[in-house]
Order: C-alpha cells, then sequence, then structure tokens
C-alpha cells in the first residue's frame, strides 16, 4: 500500500519538481494568455513537460493549478470551468508518473488581487473561490494541497483552511520572501518574516511549512529560510527556490544558475533536514535531474545520515 506523503516524508526526503509557467510558454503559450486552461484545451503539452519531470526523478509534482481559481480564470473567461480545470490536473499529473508511485500535490496560488480594505475583493469570495479549488482538487484525488506563493497572513489563512475543509490529506502552506536591499534578511512583500509565518501555519493546521520564489530566494537563502524555520516549528520544511538571478538576454528572461552550479546546494539542505526539495523560477527538468543525482549520491554516501542534524 502505498504511503502517505507525510508518511514517506519522515522516511527519507523527497524530490519535488520545477518551474511550471516558463515551460508552458517554452510549450507555445502566448504570454498573458491562461495556461491553466490547457488542462482541458491541450492537456497533451501539460502532460509532457510534467512527464519529463517524472523522468527527471520528481517524487512530487504540482498540479498546473497555480492560477486555477475561479478569480484568477474569470479574467480569462473560464471562471466557468474552475472545477473542471482543477480535476483535469491531477489527472494528468497521475498520468506523468506512469503507473510509478509518486505524489500530486495540488496547487493553490494566490487569487492576484487584494482583499477589502484595500482591493476590491470581500474575504468570502475569496474564502469561496479557494474553497471550489480545493474541492476539486481533493475530490480528484490529490495527496496534497500547497497554497503557495503567499506574502500575507490573511489569505494564507483562507487557503490552509480551504484545504483542510475539503480533507486534503496533508496541507503545505509557502511563501514567497523577498532579500532586502541591503541583502542582511528577507521577509515577503507585506513584511513577513520567516519565523511569524511557520508560527501562523503552525498555528492554523498546516503539515508542512515551506518557501518558494521570491526576490533572491535561491539555494543559500533557502537554506537560511529553513533553519530559520526550525527555530520555531517542528513540522516538515519543503523548499522550492528560484535558479539564481533573472537576467534580460536577448528580450527574454534567463535565470543564470545552471543544474551543477545547483546542485552545490544539495548537500546542505539535506544536512539541515529539508522534506521535499524541488526549484522554482527558472528551474527545468534538467535542474530536476541534477538535484536526483545529487541527492541519490549523498544517500549512498550517507545512508543512515541523521537528517536532523542542524536542529
Amino acid at each position: 500500500m502505498k504511503k502517505t506523503l507525510l508518511e514517506a516524508i519522515a522516511a527519507r526526503p523527497l524530490l519535488g519538481d520545477g518551474a511550471m509557467g516558463t515551460q508552458l510558454m517554452l510549450a507555445g503559450l502566448e504570454q498573458g494568455n491562461c495556461g491553466e486552461a490547457w488542462n482541458l484545451s491541450h492537456p497533451e503539452r501539460v502532460l509532457a513537460i510534467q512527464r519529463r519531470y517524472a523522468d527527471a526523478g520528481s517524487d512530487c509534482i504540482l498540479t498546473n493549478t497555480f492560477g486555477g481559481s475561479r478569480i484568477m480564470l474569470d479574467r480569462h473567461g473560464y471562471a466557468g470551468d474552475a472545477a473542471a480545470i482543477n480535476r483535469a490536473a491531477v489527472a494528468i499529473v497521475r498520468q506523468a508518473f506512469d503507473h510509478r508511485e509518486g505524489y500530486v500535490i495540488g496547487d493553490i496560488g494566490p487569487f492576484g488581487g487584494l482583499m477589502e480594505p484595500y482591493g476590491d475583493f470581500t474575504e468570502e469570495q475569496v474564502r469561496t473561490a479557494f474553497d471550489e479549488q480545493a474541492w476539486a482538487l481533493v475530490d480528484a484525488g490529490a495527496d496534497a494541497i500547497i497554497i503557495e506563493t503567499q506574502t500575507g497572513l490573511e489569505e494564507l489563512g483562507l487557503g490552509i483552511e480551504a484545504a483542510k475543509n475539503a480533507g486534503a490529506p496533508c496541507v503545505i502552506g509557502s511563501m514567497a520572501y523577498d532579500v532586502t536591499l541591503d541583502g542582511s534578511t528577507f521577509r515577503t512583500m507585506m513584511g513577513i518574516d520567516p519565523e511569524r509565518a511557520a508560527e501562523f501555519m503552525e498555528e492554523h493546521g498546516a503539515d508542512i511549512v515551506a518557501l518558494n520564489c521570491g526576490t533572491g530566494m535561491d539555494m543559500t537563502r533557502a537554506l537560511q529560510a529553513l533553519r530559520r524555520y526550525r527555530q520555531v516549528t517542528d513540522l516538515p520544511v519543503m523548499v522550492q527556490p528560484n535558479a539564481g538571478q533573472p537576467k534580460l538576454i536577448n528580450l527574454k528572461v534567463v535565470y543564470d544558475e545552471t543544474p551543477e552550479q545547483m546542485t552545490r546546494g544539495v548537500a546542505p539542505l539535506l544536512d539541515a533536514g529539508v522534506a521535499i526539495l524541488g526549484a522554482c523560477c527558472g528551474s527545468t527538468p534538467d535542474h530536476i535531474r541534477a538535484f536526483r543525482n545529487a541527492m541519490d549520491h549523498y544517500f549512498v554516501l550517507a545512508p543512515d545520515s541523521d537528517r536532523s542534524r542542524d536542529r
């Protein structure tokens, strides 16, 4: 019988996947169009991307539903397809694993606006959108729900609540941090530091605390964030750092860390007790394949290593 995600990470760290948006654009998605709608209109293209991650060694793959809430989809005219888009996304990831054991993580990203009194959306509108998305993902068989790229606690809390109400087997909260201009620390756009975020996630029932994306959040900064999380919580930690810094080359945004450069940070993260290691902006199946090789090499050299030595 397949272990639950939480049972699996208790035994050994798992490998996540890499960036999705840039891969969709390489597959033909035009800038500004709705990549989530491809779950219905071009499922074979989404499948090809996620199969490359599975073949590279990913144990966990996020669904193509980052902008899959009704509020986000409404901007493209697909609000009525919200449930179908999310259910299809789970099936596509499951197909990508091709009968291999793997974990489908249902992805809920930001709703893309501000709530009252700072914006036009009510808390109830956001709660309803997250509830609908979470129920569709769980009903389709997602092994976990991640509420990712969050910068404020109110929206994060609504996402965690929606995932728990939907009966998600595992709930992951993930924050996006920005390194300060002087380079001394990092916090979210709304001023939330890692310690406060981790405490909030634990208080509200998350099973895993995580970080992804953000400005300057590379492998080194991800390690710092993991250690800061571990100072205030015993929950497992997931990290998805960016592939270095974005640069504009020939009118294209290119991230500057190669797979070989990123893998230098794998062993330190494993030493520090990371539970799930993936990557975010700029990363590719080649980055994930390099992570897989580095992780396998690490456990060959130290099969009985203490995963929590830095706790």
